[in-house]
């Protein structure tokens, strides 16, 4: 899917973009603000006219006819896109992790097939349900939860968020689960959520800190943060085992991105924790031996890549990640991933 920036072309994941290649050895690969804008509801009372400001009341973040009518718009802009390979069709529909993943495949799309998708489907949602929380203050966001006629019969959760009123709702993350992973949310007597703010102290992990403690744990699989899983021991286990072969070396770097269109979203589960979205900037630099050289690359990883490989390689990928972040009473503080989709945006070769 794709667009980190609406109506602009994708910039990095967070901050300038830094270069592809690691600036020196492995031991230095370690690595807006939104605009407030207030809604003003005037409203005659019998002791005069009385100002509700939109930035402190605490409101659903859509109607349901509003959050279906986003879907639909969402779905058109994505089919649009991905049919032509042009990633401008849904650059304001997509945003964040999901933006900047859709952008790269459909550039690498584009490459590959600049006449369009020869193998073209549209996305199609059935049997859709939204999880709309009530706050104060932008950025307002919710989830919808489908079926689809793609992604191996998985549930669809994406994450629409928007910072204004004069923007379109976009599609920031994107979960697949299956129907019996997804959790209970607490609501309210009128089925609205609990958003869970960014600095909560109430789970065992505050929605901030995930991106940058993931960061850290993937360097060696140290500390008690996460639950062992695929994409946490097991991941940690698969990179040592690949980091050195006959004649290839793989140096991994792994970044926080918790800013901006890439901050992370929770809401509050009925078992007191929480669903939170977040995403992470992960390198891979392969360097072949004098004498070896890199392994064939897919025409995908080829379309994405500057410069001659030679001697090396490093790619580039966003990742989002949706875990569940136990209440900070649970008896078992361990964070737990419930998926994680990865996509390459860009590569270097040397």
């Amino acid at each position: 899917m794709s667009r980190v920036s609406r109506g602009r072309s994708p910039r990095s994941p967070q901050t300038p973009r830094r270069p592809l290649t690691p600036r020196t050895s492995l031991g230095l690969l370690r690595r807006s603000a939104l605009a407030a804008a207030s809604v003003t509801v005037l409203s005659l009372a019998a002791s005069g006219c009385v100002v509700v400001h939109g930035e402190r009341e605490v409101l659903p973040a859509a109607t349901p006819t509003e959050a279906a009518e986003a879907l639909k718009d969402f779905t058109a802009a994505y089919n649009k896109a991905d049919k032509a390979y042009d990633r401008g069709l849904d650059a304001d529909y997509v945003t964040g992790a999901l933006g900047a993943i859709d952008a790269a495949r459909l550039d690498a799309g584009h490459e590959i097939s600049p006449s369009g998708n020869p193998s073209y489907v549209p996305l199609e949602f059935t049997d859709t349900r939204f999880t709309i929380p009530k706050k104060a203050g932008w950025p307002r966001w919710f989830v919808a939860n489908a079926d689809a006629n793609k992604g191996q019969d998985a549930r669809w959760l994406l994450v629409f968020t928007r910072s204004n009123v004069a923007e379109p709702w976009a599609v920031a993350y994107l979960t697949l689960l299956d129907a019996d992973d997804v959790p209970a949310f607490k609501t309210d007597k009128d089925g609205f959520a609990e958003p869970v703010p960014a600095n909560s102290t109430e789970l065992a992990v505050a929605p901030e800190d995930l991106s940058k403690d993931y960061a850290t744990f993937l360097m060696d699989g140290s500390g008690d943060v996460f639950a062992p899983g695929v994409h946490t021991s097991a991941w940690v286990a698969q990179r040592k085992k690949s980091a050195i072969k006959p004649g290839l070396v793989t140096q991994y770097i792994d970044e926080p991105l918790g800013k901006g269109d890439f901050a992370p979203l929770g809401l509050r589960t009925a078992d007191g924790g929480a669903l939170v979205f977040f995403a992470t900037h992960h390198y891979e630099k392969q360097t072949a031996a004098q004498g070896t050289s890199i392994p064939a690359q897919s025409n995908s990883v080829l379309a994405l890549t500057t410069g001659e490989i030679k001697q090396s390689l490093t790619l580039e990928f966003v990742s989002n990640q949706a875990v569940l972040d136990p209440g900070r009473g649970a008896a078992d503080k361990g964070v737990e991933f419930l998926s994680r989709i990865q996509g390459l945006t860009a590569a270097q070769g040397e």
